[in-house]
């Protein structure tokens, strides 16, 4: 891809509803480009995110067709269906934010998006990145790299494959701060998925992450 030197381009891998440090670091660029030829990576949020749950962070992992060990090209990673994942990731959503004051808002339209018949975990990722950025405004333009490159010497793209990770991270000083379900009981938990955030403060999200 022939990046515009005059635009500020952020490559990153594809990730499911991705977390606030993923939003915060978007908003700074004029352009985003997804990685759709790396190998996947395990252990990232390729296919996983963290919500708050009563007892501290819940994951929410989508299950692989050959197992989180493959060497396949991202575009061509399946999610294995056997198991009813969809209606588990939205059964465990719903206990965990029923009482969330902007659940109730989002509950069908978001409940009809686990009902959606999906075969790759690039195209999964893609429907939850547009709802997520269609609920709190985020109108960046994206695209998909077509082909591999271990670095990118292009002027105005910022490389941050492999960056965000999903370690358990502290409260700092620019954490994103707003009040969460189970505060009062485990604590404020930062940096969780955009989920998080939209059930907490719907269309305030976007205002919080600047």
């Amino acid at each position: 891809m022939a990046a515009d030197a005059h635009k500020k381009t952020l490559l990153i891998e594809t990730q499911y509803f991705p977390n606030i440090s993923f939003y915060k670091t978007l908003i700074n660029y004029d352009h985003l480009l997804l990685e759709k030829f790396e190998h996947y990576q395990k252990l990232s949020y390729r296919n996983r995110c963290y919500i708050a749950g009563p007892n501290g962070r819940i994951l929410l992992s989508v299950p692989l067709s050959r197992g989180k060990n493959q060497r396949t090209v991202t575009k061509d990673v399946r999610i294995s269906n056997d198991e009813r994942w969809q209606a588990l990731h939205w059964k465990t959503l719903v206990s965990a934010y029923r009482r969330s004051p902007w659940f109730e808002y989002y509950e069908d339209e978001m409940g009809l998006l686990y009902e959606k018949p999906v075969s790759f975990l690039l195209d999964w990722n893609m429907l939850c990145f547009e709802w997520a950025n269609k609920i709190i405004g985020v109108n960046t333009p994206v695209s998909f790299t077509d082909e591999y490159h271990k670095t990118y010497e292009v002027a105005g793209i910022n490389d941050m494959r492999d960056i965000i990770r999903p370690e358990e991270k502290e409260v700092e000083e620019d954490t994103v701060r707003y009040t969460q379900v189970f505060q009062d009981r485990v604590g404020f938990l930062p940096d969780l998925s955009i989920l998080d955030l939209i059930f907490c403060e719907g269309k305030r999200s976007l205002e919080l992450i600047k």
